[in-house]
């Protein structure tokens, strides 16, 4: 069963995990549906919100790998209604 969710990331140091980052959101790019993403640097900080669809299991698979990269806080909001593909 497919869901809409928002997974939010702050990048507490984007020189140093950025790549590794982004790697990670490629192997997924079949589920993305978009980013955006606000660099903050009076902050030493980026913030990223990714819109995904897709399977509980991935958007679970994605949200675990951001959550342990180094530097890097991930929380992920998931709609309740199924979405029909």
């Amino acid at each position: 069963m497919k869901r809409v969710a928002v997974i939010s990331a702050i990048l507490e140091n984007p020189e140093a995990c950025q790549q590794k980052f982004n790697t990670v959101v490629s192997e997924f790019k079949g589920i993305i549906k978009g980013r955006m993403g606000i660099p903050i640097p009076e902050a030493g900080a980026s913030v990223i919100a990714i819109t995904v669809t897709g399977e509980l299991d991935d958007i679970n698979a994605l949200t675990g790998k951001l959550g342990n990269i180094e530097a890097v806080t991930v929380k992920t909001s998931v709609s309740k209604k199924e979405v029909i593909s």
